[in-house]
């Protein structure tokens, strides 16, 4: 069972990341692909996968925010990295701001994972 949830969030994680980069793209250079349904239904539900699994995994290794400080540190990141997203792909009003926003969440993406391969909270 835990195999199955952690592949199923690494999956669901490598595919979130790789459709919030690509619409960032699309944002930039062609945003009529953002206009497609799929492209406005599917990152959704990566992303509903992706809580499902993590909650699946953390039942399982009965881990939870708040009581694991990696956790709760993790779970902090995730909330940072959505917000700074949002405002990459929809909120800021120039390009210079949306780049900024993009590369802060790319940042506390990457800090994320790290924390999660390592298990050790940064501060």
């Amino acid at each position: 069972m835990y195999m199955m949830a952690k592949h199923l969030h690494l999956t669901a994680v490598g595919l979130s990341i790789l459709l919030f980069v690509f619409r960032f793209i699309w944002s930039q250079f062609d945003a009529t692909v953002l206009t497609k349904k799929w492209v406005k239904i599917v990152p959704h539900i990566i992303d509903t996968l992706l809580l499902a699994s993590a909650i699946w995994l953390c039942v399982i290794l009965s881990q939870y925010p708040i009581v694991n400080a990696w956790l709760t540190f993790k779970l902090a990141g995730v909330i940072a990295y959505i917000v700074l997203g949002l405002f990459a792909l929809k909120k800021a009003k120039t390009t210079v701001g949306r780049w900024a926003f993009f590369i802060a969440a790319l940042v506390v993406l990457m800090t994320t994972a790290m924390v999660a391969v390592t298990k050790q909270p940064l501060f």
